[in-house]
This record gives C-alpha cells, structure tokens and sequence, in this order.
C-alpha cells in the first residue's frame, strides 16, 4: 500500500486543534512523519536521554543533552527531501575522530555551545528544513536515565538498560530535571496525547518521570492514546505484555491515564482488564516489517480518535 499521506480522508483529526506525542528516536520519527499533515497543529515531546552511538560521544567528551533523537524526528517528518536535509542527516564515515558522528549533531551541539536554547536551536533547524510541526525536547538540561535492578543495584545510561537481561525494579531521571515550559505548554492545549511507538523504557517512559509532566497528565482532559511496536523489541521490555505496558504507564503517573491503544493484529494481548478502546488491524511497512506504514498509522488514529470523541 502506497505511504503517500493524503490527509483529507482524516475527518477525525481534522477537527483536533492540537495533538501532542511523547517519545523519541525512529518511532517519534516515524509517528511524526505519519501526521506531518497536521502541521503546526502537531508537537513532538521528545526523549533527551539517548548515551549511545554518536550522541554518547558527544556527551562523553563536551557534556549536553542528547541530540540524536531530535534530530532524527527533524529529519523523519521531511516530506520532500532536499539537499539540507541530506546534508542535515550525513554520517562522516572512515577512521578519524569524526567518523560515525551525524552532522546534524554536530550542528545542534555546536548552537548548544553558543548558548542558543535548545529548543530554539531546534527551531532555527525547522525552518532550515522547512518542518511545520513542532519538536520540542522534554528538557534543556542534561540528563541521563537510570533504574534499580531486582538485585537492589543502580545502572546510569540508556543503553545500559536496553542492555538489561531482565527488567529493573524500576527506572528514573539523574538529576531530576526541570520540564522545557514549551512542552508543559502543549500538553495543556493538546486534545489528544499520544505514547509511542518506540522502546519503551527508554524512549517512552523518560518524559513521564518528570514530575510536571505527571502533573500536567494527572490533570489533561485530553484523550491519551497508546501505539504498540509492530517488532519484538531487544531490551527487557520485550517481557511486557501490551497490558503490562500500559500499567507501567499508569503506574508511574499514579494514575490511569490511557483511553486506547493502536496495535497490530498480530498482537495476542487486547488489555480487555484496562477497560480501554483498541484497534487491531495490519499496520506494517512494506518495505521493513518493523515499521509502521504511514498511511495505515494515521488512519489508525483517525478512527480510534473518531470513537474516543462518540
């Protein structure tokens, strides 16, 4: 099925004035790119915990917030590629310092070392690549992610958690960080809120530990939606069912928040003890199985918002 968004079949989201996701890295990315149609009425909440590849050097050796997932929701909701966005996306290959490092990286740090605001150097980069939605990080100051093993134990660091052969006890933010005001702003205007698709511990769940996240949650009449993963994820969060997910959530906003979920039909577990809306149905790419094909995602989305708003 083609991917090509043509967003008047959407009559559902055409009414919602704002919608809003949390998340990170490809699934944000692809989320977004699925509804890059509602412009500027859309905002990405985005993971800002990432230690890993290039993103971990930088922070290794300059210190920062992670920039990788930000820039790869930047360049996923392009929907004509252009010669700034290849550019913004190019990878240094070979063996020196900069090999493996994305230039779009490097650009963001460097407006981070001339003491722009993260989210207006995001910003300056939207309008270099002409992005209409909004992305936004969770916070502008350095953090990183940690949880407490079933041993008692404490790791720091993304990947030290997707590295996990079981599920911690639990996980949290060091240090715990204040909440970038833009994304506390959006979450009150939102009509919908969306979590995932992505990895969960460490793409999901990270902006819901802040403490004015929970509080805007706690209190947002908007409808809140949950989007499962089409693959097998490689960290212990595999080990959730869709059902356990979703607790995890409620959990740790200390309360139940989620009206739906979105899933693939070859999913067996149909949270029919949350007392939410689900939609099954085939939502896989054609050309990676992994990922959701656009057009298939959003229409998922119109009609679960259709019911959620009966």
């Amino acid at each position: 099925m083609s991917e090509l968004i043509c967003h008047n079949q959407y009559q559902n989201l055409d009414r919602i004035k704002h919608i809003v996701a949390i998340g990170g890295g490809h699934g944000l990315g692809r989320l977004m790119s699925a509804l890059s149609f509602m412009k500027e009425r859309f905002t990405g909440i985005v993971t800002t915990t990432d230690n890993g590849g290039s993103t971990g050097r930088i922070r290794l050796n300059h210190g920062g917030i992670a920039w990788g997932d930000l820039r790869n929701c930047l360049n996923q909701i392009i929907t004509e590629p252009s010669t700034a966005s290849a550019l913004f996306e190019y990878r240094f290959s070979g063996n020196g310092e900069l090999a493996g490092h994305n230039l779009g990286n490097l650009m963001l740090k460097a407006l981070e070392n001339m003491h722009i605001r993260p989210v207006e150097a995001v910003n300056l980069v939207r309008e270099l690549l002409r992005v209409k939605s909004h992305i936004i990080p969770m916070s502008e100051s350095p953090v990183h992610l940690a949880a407490v093993l079933q041993s008692g134990a404490s790791i720091v660091g993304e990947v030290s958690i997707d590295n996990l052969a079981e599920l911690p006890k639990s996980i949290f933010l060091i240090p715990l960080v204040p909440t970038t005001p833009e994304a506390i702003k959006a979450l009150k205007q939102a009509d919908i809120i969306l979590f995932g698709p992505g990895s969960f511990l460490t793409s999901i769940l990270p902006p819901i530990l802040l403490p004015e996240v929970i509080d805007v949650l706690k209190q947002s009449q908007a409808k809140k939606i949950f989007i499962d993963n089409l693959g097998v994820e490689q960290s212990p969060a595999a080990n959730l069912t869709l059902s356990q997910r979703i607790q995890w959530i409620h959990h740790t906003v200390d309360k139940a928040i989620i009206d739906g979920a979105i899933v693939s039909t070859s999913a067996v577990d149909f949270c029919e003890d949350l007392n939410i809306k689900v939609i099954a149905r085939p939502l896989h790419a054609s050309d990676i199985c992994y990922r959701h094909d656009r057009t298939l995602l959003s229409k998922a989305i119109d009609d679960l918002v259709g019911e959620l708003f009966l």
